[in-house]
């Protein structure tokens, strides 16, 4: 494992990727289908380097680990927001698409009922990328005024599922060594 550099800087490269995410979502203001579709790629490429950026660099950090996933869910809840607004995505469609955070939300009330909030390692997960590399898909999609199917939809729960599998599976030497008699 490489150490991570303690510079105690924020602002490092891969940080800067992650950043970016944020002000790419106000794209979705204009209703230009290339501007959307520019936002959503260049959201794709930060996503997919910032981490690799970040491990190469040696500067790895938990706020690095927290900023990732929360600068592709403010794009994600950001775009779909403006969907639902112009009549392209129902509530239902939207709440299938974020199941996977519903999940999320449950495995962090396990942790803090468990009090091991603090001994967790932040890290992406199998499953977590599975799913935000899907809500990408269907945005293009939807920018792009493809119908998606149901199916589609319904397998973002099923993802969301899995996520909560795989953290389970992480979690579990944690609630073993919790377990009060």
């Amino acid at each position: 494992m490489k150490k991570v550099k303690k510079n105690g800087s924020l602002l490092t490269i891969s940080n800067s990727l992650s950043f970016i995410r944020a002000p790419l979502a106000f794209l979705f203001l204009q209703e230009s289908p290339t501007l959307r579709l520019l936002a959503i790629i260049l959201a794709m490429i930060t996503d997919s380097i910032d981490g690799y950026v970040a491990r190469r660099s040696c500067s790895t950090s938990r706020f690095g680990a927290i900023l990732d996933p929360a600068m592709d869910k403010f794009f994600v809840y950001f775009a779909m927001a403006v969907f639902y607004l112009e009549g392209r995505m129902t509530p239902l469609e939207m709440s299938a698409m974020l199941s996977r955070d519903f999940f999320l939300i449950l495995y962090g009330l396990l942790l803090a009922m468990c009090g091991r909030w603090r001994d967790i390692e932040f890290r992406a997960i199998r499953w977590g990328k599975v799913t935000t590399s899907l809500q990408f898909i269907v945005l293009i999609g939807l920018t792009l005024q493809i119908s998606i199917p149901w199916i589609i939809y319904a397998s973002f729960l099923g993802m969301g599922l899995l996520a909560f599998v795989e953290l389970m599976q992480v979690m579990n030497p944690f609630l073993k060594s919790s377990q009060k008699i």
